[in-house]
């Protein structure tokens, strides 16, 4: 009986960290939104978007309702990202990250489940009856320290996927300018392909007559095949962009038909112009802070695992052992791991190279973000320029030397096959001015993915413009 003074003395040290580990598991439950609300709150403030996330039958109920009435009208790039952010399967499977990530919190916090043995021995007519009641004490003395590293996790996941609900967002735009263009391109490879067509059936019929040379009329010839091939492969990017866009979105047949904008939004009156860009990247952008979460939970695990070098089993049991014919024994055991033969290097040297291992790719995500946004916004700004050089000079120029040609058919000074190449000319003119209308409002999406998917003004001119 004298042991429990010595148990109660062994005990006493261990009494503060033993009461916050069952006030901890006390407090280890799940929350209401599984962690939702960050990526949420991420969408509304830097998207000014909503997101949801689809567990029930009712949820999947209300986003095809939503997605359907949207669909219902021609899509605008708002319009495109909203349903992305609901609909997009790729994206829900990452917000079951939230689950896992919070289930292995909540397991962190829970009390380990004690052991007991029991033990039956005879001799001749003695009977010797052994229970044992264990727990695990340097579990519960590390549980702590080891629902702080999965508390810093979780958070590090909620940042993870909220960073992939951005890029999605960064990807629909960028699929829903490339679908528009490359449908603009082709109406306009059409009417190409319809110059080529009437220059060659002309050109054959007056080759026919003597009144056109063989080599002017296999010219003609060869560029409307070519013409012709340019347009397959049109019509073949425009169908392949259009599914981009139709997967990106979530889309199936019975959510309606993808209606679209015939042309690209009109450029910005003036560029964004930014200051202290790679500041702003290094405070907003969420794979900066995550790897941040990641070094700081692995600096908890480093001295978690420093801690336990030497003794990392600790159990501790009440015993009770009843013998026939004798009053029953009552005690306690522990049981610790002796360090013989592993001292606990190799789990600290790992621990600590795992710590380094994301110290430096802390330093170099850092390093790929500043460089991300300058590379960024010199393409935006770049992109911005020619985009405005094509709507402001070049096409207004070929209009007006197509012009100039016209005059000069109707005043019978130039052929019908310069009439008709300068009309080929223009098109080709109008589709460089597309693609870099294009190639501006995508450089503009990358720009605000990689300031940490803050979002400009989004183009409101559904019509687009107009490169007539």
């Amino acid at each position: 009986m004298n042991a429990f003074p010595f148990l109660r003395r062994f005990l006493r040290p261990l009494a503060p960290p033993l009461l916050a580990v069952f006030v901890l598991a006390g407090c280890a439950s799940f929350s209401d939104d599984g962690g939702f609300n960050t990526v949420n709150q991420a969408a509304q403030q830097r998207l000014n978007k909503e997101t949801s996330w689809t567990r029930s039958e009712q949820d999947a109920d209300n986003v095809a309702r939503r997605v359907r009435a949207m669909l219902a009208r021609p899509l605008a790039v708002d319009d495109a990202v909203q349903i992305a952010l609901i609909n997009n399967r790729e994206l829900q499977a990452s917000y079951s990250e939230l689950g896992i990530a919070e289930a292995d919190l909540v397991q962190a916090g829970r009390l380990p489940n004690p052991g007991f043995s029991f033990g039956r021995t005879h001799s001749g007519g003695d009977i010797k009856i052994e229970r044992s009641l264990s727990l695990s004490v340097m579990r519960l003395l590390t549980m702590p320290a080891a629902s702080r590293i999965e508390a810093r996790r979780f958070e590090q996941t909620k940042l993870k996927v909220a960073d992939a609900m951005l890029r999605t967002a960064a990807q629909t735009r960028k699929a829903y300018f490339q679908s528009i263009a490359a449908t603009q391109s082709l109406q306009y490879l059409e009417q190409v392909k319809q110059a080529a067509e009437v220059a060659h059936e002309l050109a054959v019929r007056m080759a026919k007559k003597g009144n056109f040379s063989q080599l002017d009329a296999a010219r003609e010839q060869a560029f409307y095949l070519d013409t012709s091939a340019q347009l397959t492969r049109a019509r073949t990017q425009a169908v392949q962009e259009r599914e981009n866009l139709i997967r990106l979105l979530g889309l199936r047949r019975q959510d309606g038909e993808l209606q679209l904008p015939q042309r690209l939004p009109d450029l910005p009156k003036q560029p964004v112009t930014l200051a202290d860009s790679e500041q702003v990247a290094m405070e907003q952008r969420l794979d900066v802070q995550s790897a941040k979460l990641e070094v700081a939970a692995l600096q908890t695990s480093l001295g978690l695992s420093k801690a336990t070098r030497f003794v990392n089993v600790l159990d501790l049991g009440y015993v009770r052992n009843s013998e026939t014919g004798k009053a029953a024994e009552v005690g306690y055991q522990a049981g610790i791991e002796i360090p013989l033969f592993d001292w606990g290097g190799a789990r600290v040297a790992k621990a600590e190279a795992i710590y380094m291992q994301a110290a430096h790719r802390l330093a170099a995500t850092a390093v790929q973000a500043q460089s991300e946004v300058r590379v960024a916004y010199a393409a935006q700004q770049n992109a911005y320029a020619l985009a405005r050089q094509y709507r402001d000079d070049v096409v207004p120029l070929r209009k007006r030397i197509s012009d100039e040609y016209l005059l000069r058919y109707n005043g019978m000074l130039a052929s019908v096959f310069e009439l008709l190449a300068d009309a080929r000319e223009q098109a080709n003119a109008v589709n460089a001015a597309i693609d870099a209308s294009r190639d501006y409002w995508i450089a503009d999406s990358d720009l605000q993915l990689a300031l940490g998917g803050r979002s400009a003004p989004a183009p409101n001119n559904i019509e687009g413009n107009r490169h007539d």
